[in-house]
């Protein structure tokens, strides 16, 4: 489905406003600007910058406590706000039908926008997410966001959810990376026309320095980060670099200049160990 709704196209022909659709026909750009800790100034300059180089696609959420920034920092900006591909999420403490509903209305109006481009649950809560997914699809057809879709959501997760839900998730943004490379949840997922968004795809730093990583880095002369970035993409993922420092944000995009042979795609998908730097949504029933 990623490929199709690329229009075939191959992966060198990529840039950074390259988008791909969503399963309601909206376009998402592939590559977004995760915000998690950029709050403040620091995070308002960071999307500034962001946007200022090219960047369409911004991700936050209501436990980053930086809405009231990256609004600001959308509105600002020189961009048209239907250029910009926004993303919060419902937190935690807020699910339930109408607690829903009254935690998006609280994003919206901290981000001072008139709508987002994507809510999404942030955890499945037990007994209560069903209700929150309920009141998401209220929203979204009330045009307040133009899609919704799920976060940390495994495959028992989503069953469940599917066997009641009248709008089909568009995403299941999940912590994703070769070193956690959940090839059957993304199976799953794209059999039910659902998106993966790869979080955390940079491990938060831990394995940038790892050697097997830097071998390959130094074969295609690219930083390890960058290799990161690049096999999310080729693993048919929307991916989500987070950082605040303007030359880091800078060098995340410049990945659309090489492609990795499908042997070092291989070697990559065998640095594998299961290894999470967040939370693990696995032991949530």
């Amino acid at each position: 489905m990623y490929r199709k709704s690329m229009d075939d196209r191959e992966m060198t022909d990529l840039a950074l406003q390259s988008t791909v659709d969503l399963n309601n026909r909206v376009k998402i750009p592939l590559i977004g600007l995760g915000t998690y800790l950029s709050t403040g100034d620091r995070g308002y300059r960071a999307v500034r910058h962001a946007i200022k180089i090219g960047y369409r696609h911004i991700d936050t959420a209501m436990m980053y406590d930086n809405e009231v920034e990256i609004g600001m920092a959308i509105r600002d900006s020189d961009e048209p706000r239907e250029e910009i591909f926004l993303t919060t999420k419902l937190w935690n403490s807020d699910h339930g039908f109408e607690q829903t509903k009254a935690a998006f209305d609280a994003s919206l109006e901290r981000l001072g926008l008139e709508y987002v481009d994507l809510y999404l649950i942030h955890w499945p809560v037990q007994g209560l997410r069903l209700d929150s997914w309920r009141a998401l699809e209220e929203l979204y057809k009330e045009g307040k966001c133009r899609s919704i879709g799920v976060s940390n959501y495994m495959e028992r997760h989503l069953e469940e959810l599917l066997k009641i839900a009248k709008v089909v998730p568009v995403v299941n943004q999940v912590e994703f990376h070769p070193y956690l490379y959940l090839k059957e949840l993304q199976d799953y997922c794209m059999k039910k026309k659902i998106l993966i968004q790869a979080y955390s795809p940079l491990t938060k730093g831990r394995m940038l320095n790892d050697p097997p990583l830097k071998d390959i880095a130094k074969k295609y002369q690219k930083s390890t980060a960058q290799i990161l970035i690049r096999w999310c993409l080729q693993r048919e993922t929307i991916v989500l670099p987070k950082s605040a420092n303007h030359n880091n944000i800078t060098e995340n995009m410049e990945i659309y200049d090489f492609e990795i042979s499908k042997e070092d795609m291989k070697t990559l998908d065998a640095f594998h160990r299961n290894m999470r730097v967040t939370w693990d949504p696995t032991t949530q029933p």
